[in-house]
């Protein structure tokens, strides 16, 4: 034999390493995949994992409900500091300029409690209050009207209707109007 025919190509060599990583990755993950599987404690861990993770999931959600329901508490006393317009061409105006930077912070997709605010001060100072809700149940985008009922629901002196708020919930509407 002569030396050329019995050495090894690196080419070879580099293609058997390759094979052999490979190979042993594979035998690895199969191994460690069928451990999973069958063993009751790494699954008892996982499923204390999930757990946890919906527990703490479910606590960061009421923590920021509870922020925005401040939020909206906020927005409506600061509204109701600054004050409302009493000359009926002042109301117009103002009223007209409300719901127009409201359409507009709807379309912008800006905070949803700004948005709401903006029809809010509108509301406040329109003659009948429930015809208006009417409109805005078919106008304002869902999130935007949702944010609105609760801070009607703050704002005792709007009059919307004789239904209290969790009967006003269910009934699809603001103030349970439709």
């Amino acid at each position: 034999m002569s030396s050329s025919t019995s050495s090894i190509k690196p080419s070879t060599i580099a293609a058997i390493t390759a094979g052999t990583v490979v190979t042993g990755f594979l035998a690895y993950a199969v191994y460690f995949d069928h451990r999973r599987r069958t063993d009751p404690e790494f699954r008892k861990q996982l499923k204390r994992e999930s757990k946890r993770q919906a527990r703490a999931a479910k606590e960061e959600a009421e923590a920021q409900g509870k922020e925005q329901k401040k939020a909206i508490r906020d927005a409506v006393e600061r509204a109701n500091e600054e004050g409302f317009p009493k000359d009926p061409e002042e109301v117009e105006a103002y009223f007209m300029q409300e719901v127009a930077q409201g359409e507009g912070l709807c379309q912008q997709g800006a905070d949803s409690i700004e948005a709401a605010l903006c029809f809010y001060r509108a509301l406040k100072v329109y003659p009948q209050p429930r015809e208006l809700i009417n409109i805005y149940d078919k106008t304002v985008p869902k999130p935007v009207l949702d944010v609105l009922a609760e801070m009607i629901a703050v704002d005792t002196s709007i009059p919307v209707g004789s239904k209290t708020s969790s009967e006003a919930g269910s009934a699809g509407g603001i103030g349970g109007i439709e």
